[in-house]
């Protein structure tokens, strides 16, 4: 195992997951952290699924008219800022209409990136990459983009931290004290959004909810102020995140699915351990 592991450390394929993992848990548990405390997991999840119509349009684009240069996940952030902007505009005004444009979202968006990619020429990637994600696959490219979502996702909270504290205990009171909690909920679904995005290079379409509610949920257990949680949330992602990184390495397994599994034993462990 000792070998096994000093492999490892040596691969640069291992590095560079290592660095996109990390990367991906600190915008998961900061935002994560704002998700479960405001239960907006269903509105991510949608946005989740809605991202593969984007990495379709990109790679539809890239191949059939030569844009090299447009990334998968450039598509995914487009889509994912665009659901999270249209979710946000018709829960303010309809909220009644809000769970049909989720439920649209979620299965139009997912059915528009699987036909995209079919209809993609000579396409030869396999689905599941995006579906389940493989971390493996991250190079330098994804790195820098994910490090760049990081400093967007923390700059943003870090200058929003009070706004977004008072939206997500008690919105109403905010309002009334004139604070535009309808524009801080906006800001707040573009940032779950990007995290979202951030998430899909780990876990895949399906299981990035799970990276971006279940270190959260877990350290609120922990920690009483939403500082703390958001600090313990980002460490409980690294650890189960390389604890699952290990175990796919040794026992020949996806990635993704293993550190998702992490997560949620991890979780239950503390439910058991708080009782």
């Amino acid at each position: 195992m000792t070998e096994a592991l000093t492999a490892m450390a040596g691969s640069l394929i291992f590095r560079n997951a290592l660095a996109a993992l990390l990367l991906a848990g600190v915008a998961g548990g900061t935002v994560g952290t704002y998700v479960v405390t405001r239960r907006l997991g269903y509105i991510a999840g949608g946005i989740a699924h809605a991202i593969l119509g984007g990495i379709g349009a990109a790679e539809y684009l890239r191949v059939t008219f030569g844009w090299t240069w447009l990334h998968p996940l450039w598509g995914a952030v487009g889509a994912a800022v665009l659901a999270a902007l249209l979710i946000s505009w018709v829960s303010q005004r309809w909220r009644e209409r809000e769970d049909t444009l989720i439920g649209l979202l979620w299965s139009a968006g997912m059915a528009a990136g699987i036909l995209l990619l079919y209809l993609t020429p000579g396409y030869g990637r396999d689905l599941n990459a995006y579906l389940f994600g493989n971390i493996l696959m991250a190079g330098r490219r994804e790195i820098v983009m994910l490090a760049a979502l990081d400093a967007v996702i923390a700059g943003t909270i870090a200058w929003y931290y009070r706004p977004f504290l008072a939206l997500c205990f008690d919105a109403e009171y905010a309002r009334l004290r004139g604070v535009p909690v309808e524009r801080y909920y906006s800001l707040l679904l573009v940032l779950t959004a990007l995290t979202v995005v951030a998430l899909t290079v780990v876990a895949g379409v399906v299981l990035s909810i799970a990276l971006l509610t279940l270190p959260a949920a877990a350290s609120c257990r922990l920690a009483r102020r939403l500082s703390g949680v958001m600090a313990l949330a980002v460490l409980y992602s690294a650890l189960c995140g390389v604890a699952g990184m290990v175990i796919s390495y040794l026992w020949n397994l996806p990635s993704g699915p293993v550190i998702v599994l992490m997560n949620g034993i991890g979780y239950l462990v503390l439910v058991f351990l708080r009782r």
